[in-house]
């Protein structure tokens, strides 16, 4: 565990990923326009009714905002961590099976939370989208959106970032998270987002936080409704 934990989120593999100085600050220009919209839409989309067709166009239209500032803003890398020996590959179980870590710990939390009744509060109101809209559609949107905002988040905004990027980039996936008014979807942020920017500044790439986000995501969309029936 030991191993698993320190080859994920520690030993940076070497990597040879340089930026033109007109690259990188075309990176920052984008990363800095793209955060701000992004939180504006998502905040919109958390105010809508749950379960009509404008929370549905919202959320893709925020997925098109995160993927489409991270390809804009230049070149993106998938990365590679320390395998067995003085290999390196792609992360791919490994940020799995953190992000299936990081959902234990949660559920934990959870059991908790739910009897804290403020603080329950702003979980149930996450989740009445899940309980009046389509589990299949929201299921997909998650998915989707896991994805855009890694592509943006650890790919786009901490490339454009040239000193500790994992904190920048955590502090700025909180403030655009806080934007839907839920405290709750802030702490979570804020954990997540820590996590997947030790994955990328340990590989260098945006697969592993991908991996990490979208298990966690998926996950936790099932779980919690069973944790606050």
């Amino acid at each position: 565990m030991r191993t698993f934990i320190r080859r994920s989120l520690w030993d940076v593999v070497p990597r040879d990923q340089r930026d033109t100085a007109e690259a990188f600050r075309r990176r920052q220009l984008v990363a800095a326009v793209v955060v701000l919209v992004g939180a504006v839409v998502l905040g919109w989309s958390l105010r809508l009714e749950p379960g009509g067709n404008a929370f549905y166009v919202a959320a893709v239209v925020l997925a098109g905002v995160w993927a489409a500032g991270a390809f804009l803003s230049g070149r993106l890398h998938l990365g590679r961590i320390a395998g067995e020996g003085e290999v390196f590959v792609r992360p791919i179980l490994a940020p799995i099976l953190l992000g299936l870590l990081l959902v234990g710990i949660f559920v934990l939390g959870s059991l908790v939370v739910r009897e804290i009744d403020p603080l329950a509060d702003y979980v149930s109101s996450v989740l009445a989208y899940a309980d009046e809209g389509s589990l299949a559609i929201l299921a997909v949107i998650t998915f989707v959106n896991g994805i855009a905002e890694e592509l943006f988040f650890r790919g786009a905004m901490y490339a454009a970032i040239p000193r500790h990027p994992v904190l920048w980039t955590t502090l700025a996936y909180v403030v655009a998270t806080l934007a839907t008014g839920n405290v709750m979807l802030g702490f979570a942020a804020i954990v997540l987002g820590a996590v997947c920017g030790l994955e990328r500044r340990a590989s260098g790439g945006v697969l592993a936080p991908i991996l990490t986000h979208i298990t966690w995501s998926l996950s936790m969309l099932f779980l919690l409704p069973l944790l606050f029936s």
